[in-house]
């Protein structure tokens, strides 16, 4: 239950290059957010205040670490099935955390209590003072959404786009409904970070006020719980 996908904040199923939080005590002696400056040749540092965390064998990537809390990118190149999770510091290894792989473990980012993370075309925040309107171009910031084409490698910032795998049966649903498959105009790595996805979408009309959405990959469907400020 510690174990959690870092957009949803669920214990549930992760998926290879989703974020990922884990909870804890006596995880770290310090409290540290990996900075530009620990960026080496493109990639993410596996270790960062002395601690390390190994999922499936492979050391992950670490965004952030404290005593009670790190942020890490499960490994790109597992594959699905059930695995281990443990955290070294300082050499010290804690408990080891059973966890199941999937091909997705899909979730938007959420501000605001559960409003989606979304940006219009000129850039700036889709919010409840300047909603999404039916027609427009939107882009909504996801995890999980798993591998992709061209293939990445573990903790790499992504340098330009590349469509997730599972595109063809990826969905976006407005209130339950999917919306046309050739409104969603990208599904895949943002470039210039790591483990982040984006859903170019362009909105239906009618466009519902301040509906559900949620991203359906087959039978991974995100929490029903996230709303897109939209008039």
């Amino acid at each position: 239950a510690n174990l959690v996908n870092a957009a949803t904040q669920l214990p549930e199923a992760l998926a290879p290059n989703t974020i990922a939080t884990l909870y804890g005590s006596n995880l770290s002696w310090n409290t540290y957010a990996i900075t530009t400056a620990d960026v080496n040749g493109g990639m993410l540092p596996q270790t960062v205040q002395g601690v390390e965390v190994v999922v499936g064998g492979i050391n992950a990537s670490i965004f952030y670490v404290s005593p009670t809390q790190i942020n890490f990118l499960v490994p790109y190149e597992l594959s699905p099935g059930e695995t281990t999770v443990y955290v070294l510091r300082q050499g010290v290894m804690g408990p080891s955390i059973p966890v199941l792989i999937r091909d997705t473990s899909s979730g938007f980012f959420e501000w605001n209590g559960n409003l989606a993370v979304a940006q219009h075309a000129d850039g700036s925040l889709v919010a409840p003072a300047s909603p999404a309107v039916a027609g427009e171009t939107i882009v909504l910031y996801a995890v999980g959404l798993g591998h992709t084409a061209p293939a990445t490698q573990s903790g790499r910032i992504a340098q330009g786009a590349a469509q997730v795998l599972d595109r063809p049966s990826l969905q976006v649903l407005i209130n339950g409904t999917a919306c046309p498959a050739s409104t969603i105009q990208y599904a895949g790595l943002t470039p210039g970070f790591s483990g982040l996805y984006q859903i170019n979408l362009q909105l239906p009309d009618p466009l519902p006020q301040n509906p559900v959405i949620q991203i359906a990959v087959g039978s991974d469907v995100s929490p029903n719980t996230v709303l897109l400020p939209a008039r």
